[in-house]
């Protein structure tokens, strides 16, 4: 048997199981799958047309960024937060992100800049739930996208996953008094790191994130919803 026939197989295995971890992702950031929800390996395998051991490596690949919990003997649930479990979060968020711009900011050209203003422009022309999470999230990545600090990126991206859902259902109930809010501060951030004043952009930053940690305490009932079943 030759060499690279000896990596076939485990190498198949692991392409398959970051396959059907993508797609699961994507279901949950998405809010198809909520907080709650049962995922049930041999149904899912059973859709996906192939056997258990991808889909229980493509669980795992997902309990490691924080958005699948697996318990011994029982199965695998969509990871579901209380209040203070997503509060502990924004405050990670509030003292890693600015580290995390402060990385990238002095990297960022004029044309990310632009790009940065460009995608304000467009979160400020839409009305969608949806589409707002998209292209925020896209706009704070911009600002993170020269960063050299992987694992610290790593940390970030998996507390903005595992916060999503909490994000979609405050964005629903608040959008209508608060979109103002968000544009302020997004342009206050992009002007700062226009003036190459990243002290400033940090600070803003770390505001804006503060303030929907405070905001989010006001709704306790965006934490009590039923799950819908998988």
């Amino acid at each position: 048997m030759s060499e690279s026939s000896d990596w076939d197989g485990p190498l198949r295995a692991s392409v398959a199981s970051q396959r059907i971890a993508d797609q699961l992702r994507e279901q949950i950031l998405s809010g198809r799958l909520a907080p709650g929800a049962r995922i049930i390996q041999d149904k899912l395998a059973e859709e996906l047309r192939t056997s258990r051991l991808p889909v229980r490596e493509a669980l795992r690949i997902l309990q490691s960024s924080g958005l699948v919990t697996l318990r011994a003997n029982q199965g695998a649930w969509v990871t579901r937060m209380d209040m203070r479990e997503c509060e502990l979060s924004y405050k990670m968020r509030e003292r890693l992100e600015p580290l995390l711009l402060a990385e990238s900011a002095p990297r960022l050209t004029d044309a990310d800049l632009d790009g940065l203003t460009e995608l304000q422009s467009r979160i400020e022309q839409t009305h969608d739930v949806e589409q707002f999470l998209v292209l925020d999230r896209r706009l704070h990545w911009a600002t993170y996208r020269h960063h050299r600090a992987d694992e610290l990126g790593h940390i970030v991206a998996r507390l903005w996953d595992s916060t999503q859902h909490y994000r979609r259902a405050f964005t629903r109930v608040t959008a209508e008094h608060r979109g103002w809010i968000i544009g302020a501060e997004h342009n206050l951030l992009i002007e700062a790191l226009r003036d190459r004043d990243h002290r400033a952009a940090e600070r803003i930053l770390e505001m804006h994130i503060r303030r929907t940690r405070v905001e989010l305490r006001q709704h306790p009932e965006l934490f009590h919803e039923e799950p819908v079943a998988a």
